[in-house]
């Protein structure tokens, strides 16, 4: 199971990858790539964290027969970033009209809809996880804080470019920037919570089994 968990794992990493450069190229030969702005999207960053956390999973998954400690605190925060990006995509911005380049549509799929579904079902089921303490849940929200520190700081400097329209204080004031941040704040700090409520779970009903 581990090592089928590994294969997967892997596959899922590489074509994570694979769909990322097919839509730079696809931006790249439209004229339409710009790095700042494409690196910048909080979906893209985690992107390549979960293709990290893929490519080192996978490996972990054919070399112990457990995952670290450090890796599954890490895997956990990217299943709460995942899920986040799916949420906000699927129930904020699907039917927002945009008017830059439209490129290709299913890598925003790929990315948006089932990279999230295989993260949230490779955490319910792969063998080999760890129980995390709680001191894990710091963790969680270290990469999103820098990460809205940079696009505030961003936005401010270079005209009014967002990355996504309920930063924007020009869309319904600052009250609702806030309002979007505290909620996005909680709602993460729940998920990681579940999780890691998860994990202690099925953590002790593995020693149980040894046992």
């Amino acid at each position: 199971m581990r090592r089928l968990v590994g294969a997967v794992r892997l596959l899922a990493g590489v074509g994570l990858l694979a769909t990322i450069v097919i839509q730079i190229n696809d931006r790249v030969l439209n004229n339409a790539f710009d790095p700042w702005e494409y690196f910048s999207y909080f979906t893209i960053e985690t992107s390549l964290m979960n293709i990290v956390v893929f490519i080192v999973g996978g490996i972990l998954a054919f070399r112990l027969s457990r995952d670290t400690e450090l890796f599954t605190t890490v895997r956990m925060a990217t299943l709460t970033y995942a899920i986040i990006t799916a949420g906000v995509y699927n129930l904020l911005l699907r039917n927002v009209p945009y008017n830059g380049f439209q490129g290709l549509s299913w890598p925003n799929e790929v990315i948006h809809v089932w990279i999230p579904i295989l993260i949230v079902l490779d955490w319910l089921i792969s063998p080999g996880r760890p129980a995390l303490s709680w001191k894990a849940l710091r963790v969680v929200m270290i990469y999103p804080l820098l990460w809205l520190a940079y696009s505030l700081v961003r936005g401010a400097v270079s005209n009014g470019i967002y990355p996504y329209p309920f930063l924007d204080p020009a869309t319904a004031g600052w009250g609702s920037v806030i309002a979007y941040i505290v909620a996005l704040s909680l709602v993460l700090l729940g998920l990681a919570a579940l999780a890691i409520v998860y994990s202690r779970r099925v953590g002790r009903e593995a020693i149980r089994r040894q046992s």
